[in-house]
């Protein structure tokens, strides 16, 4: 990271919601989050990677229960949170995909989405959420409306991907493509958010490729870079939604602190393996960021970028907690000619779950009327083996 030089007798900067970390819930560590070094470091009887396994892998599981022996049972409800976030609302959209409610043990909620391919391909794409809320404010986001609450913890990422591979599939981890671009911003939750990435990559558990993981960043650099060290390190992409300082500090206030000039030297430091490629997502917001002016700017922006990595379009998806509206679809493909012109990679991505407020950024959940109605999450009972 560059260094941070402040002029003498200029005052630094306040500290912003997404430069404090948010709050966390307390209590045992999640039986869900640990990884077989972790069971065994703990003195969890039996072979730990055996125990992580048929934590990790639902088609072992009996329905709501795990199949494991009496004594691992026992030491895992007392050293451990079985608790499982539990499927309270479920909302099928017309095109396939259900926009899920999941409760938490504390009573709060997040949504996520469930997305099956076509028919006959086992294979699902599941945007899940990492925080209860959001700190980074977007004002096209009904998320950012909510404000941060707290973290989820590793084990309900974890949690929340094997409460819903348990009730509508798939049952392998082979068929499960994850995407972090539900509630919140996973790069401002990245311990968390890695640690369950590393459980749901390990070899004896669920083995998803990192490579069908991706997590979206509204641009917080601090985060970004620290996951470029990491691994196993996921797919990166990046909401852009604008062209010019000005036009993104407006409706993204990240980038009043990572500014795009700082957040494109932070791509270029990323250090790409062969087969990664970046995703730029970029939502259209009628009047506001959808010009052929701002296609021209953008593919500038993206430089040597523009032909390796992606670029998705997204219309933005309406919703009561912000003032913008959709473009017209002869402006969109106006949008999108110019960017093809330029040689830019791209992709006109329509929304799933649009019709149960399940697309992209539509999710939020009211906290305080959460903490009123919510009914503690069940466990998972351990079965007797």
């Amino acid at each position: 990271m560059l260094p941070v030089v402040t002029p003498v007798g200029v005052a630094s900067a306040p500290a912003m919601p997404w430069d404090r970390r948010a709050p966390e819930r307390g209590g045992p560590p999640s039986a869900w989050a640990l990884l077989p070094e972790d069971l065994a470091a703990l003195g969890c009887p039996g072979r730990p990677g055996h125990v992580f396994a048929r934590l990790q892998r639902t088609r072992t599981w009996t329905p709501d229960r795990l199949f494991l022996s009496r004594e691992i049972r026992a030491w895992l409800e007392r050293e451990t949170d079985l608790s499982l976030p539990a499927i309270l609302e479920s909302h099928p959209s017309a095109d396939g995909s259900t926009r899920l409610v999941l409760g938490l043990s504390d009573g709060h909620r997040i949504e996520a989405v469930h997305m099956p391919r076509n028919p006959g391909d086992p294979r699902i794409t599941f945007c899940v959420s990492s925080q209860v809320g959001c700190a980074l404010g977007c004002t096209f986001c009904a998320t950012g409306a909510m404000g941060i609450v707290r973290n989820l913890t590793a084990g309900e990422i974890v949690g929340q991907v094997l409460a819903v591979m348990r009730d509508l599939g798939p049952d392998r981890g082979e068929y499960l493509y994850l995407v972090f671009m539900g509630m919140g911003e996973p790069l401002h939750n990245l311990d968390h958010v890695h640690r369950a990435i590393r459980v749901l990559c390990h070899p004896e558990g669920m083995l998803l490729s990192p490579w069908r993981i991706t997590v979206s960043t509204a641009g917080l650099v601090s985060g970004l870079e620290k996951l470029a060290r990491m691994e196993p390190r996921p797919q990166l992409a990046v909401s852009l939604n604008a062209t010019t300082d000005a036009a993104r500090s407006a409706t993204m206030p990240v980038n009043r602190a990572w500014n795009l000039e700082r957040l494109r030297q932070a791509l270029d430091a990323w250090q790409l393996k062969r087969h990664e490629r970046f995703i730029f997502e970029y939502v259209l917001l009628a009047g506001v960021n959808d010009t052929l002016e701002d296609a021209d700017r953008l593919a500038a922006w993206l430089g040597d970028l523009r032909r390796r990595h992606n670029v998705n379009l997204i219309p933005m998806n309406e919703h009561e907690h912000a003032p913008y509206r959709e473009p017209s679809e002869e402006r969109l493909q106006a949008f999108a000619r110019r960017l093809h012109e330029h040689g830019c990679f791209i992709t006109v991505r329509r929304s799933r779950g649009r019709d149960v407020q399940g697309a992209c950024g539509q999710l939020v959940r009211r906290a305080e009327a959460t903490m009123r109605s919510a009914k503690p999450a069940p466990r998972a009972r351990p079965r007797s083996a």
